[in-house]
């Protein structure tokens, strides 16, 4: 039996300093191996929805690639017998840069596969943490 259309998909993007993982299928954890554009004095109040902090991130070696296997990964998840809505959780730090562009990249193309895809940004809204 062939599935009409694809599950649903909620990506959940976080920080770690903000508090515990939200449950999830998969959580990527951004945090040891991606470029921390917080770094940066001039980037540290900037979010996700600045172009600077898109283009940081998705430059970084790696997150494309990422990314990529985690549409694979949720395709197959979407692919068993019991298939049901997943949950993609992805952590950085605070959870304004890395993980805010992630998760927005995910849902762009995990919709273009065909998936009902709603983004919740936990803690984009929060202070920066000092560090």
């Amino acid at each position: 039996m062939t599935k009409a259309r694809p599950g649903a998909v909620r990506v959940v993007s976080f920080g770690y300093g903000h508090g515990d993982a939200p449950a999830a299928h998969l959580t990527l954890d951004l945090r040891a191996h991606f470029r921390d554009p917080h770094v940066s004095p001039a980037m540290r109040e900037l979010t996700a929805a600045h172009r600077r902090v898109r283009r940081i991130v998705l430059g970084t070696p790696g997150v494309k690639a990422l990314l990529t296997a985690t549409v694979r990964a949720v395709q197959a998840y979407d692919a068993g017998p019991s298939a049901r809505d997943t949950v993609i959780a992805v952590g950085c730090a605070g959870g304004r840069h890395r993980s805010a562009v992630a998760a927005d990249v995910l849902a762009r193309r995990l919709r273009r596969r065909g998936h009902e895809v709603t983004v919740e940004h936990r803690d984009l809204h929060r202070p920066v943490i000092a560090r």
